[in-house]
């Protein structure tokens, strides 16, 4: 029986890791990061509460707030025809006065 509990804690984990797609760095989100804030996209169907708990298990940071955005998917021509582009959703971190994240690290 502990062996499923585990799994059960594993697959939460794997499942808000899964909910953050991507840094992203951008000239708005270094502006960003000067007031403590880190942007992320995020899964389409994430919840600002789903958002918090995930950034503050994977990265180990204490979260104030988190503001998120939709952008919707535009037709496009790529070529000569006519494509869309895929809808995102981004996240707006705000981090707990002291706390960072290092997005630089891993690259």
């Amino acid at each position: 029986m502990i062996k499923k509990v585990k799994k059960a804690e594993n697959t939460v984990t794997a499942a808000l890791m899964e909910m953050i797609r991507r840094p992203l760095i951008t000239e708005k989100a270094m502006k960003c990061a000067e007031h403590n804030q880190v942007v992320f996209q995020v899964s389409l169907d994430a919840t600002k509460p789903e958002i918090k708990k995930a950034v503050e298990s994977v990265f180990g940071v204490k979260v104030n707030s988190v503001n998120t955005l939709r952008q919707s998917g535009k037709q496009k021509l790529f070529r000569g025809r006519k494509g869309v582009r895929s809808e995102t959703k981004k996240a707006i971190v705000t981090l707990a006065e002291g706390q960072s994240i290092d997005l630089t690290a891993g690259a």
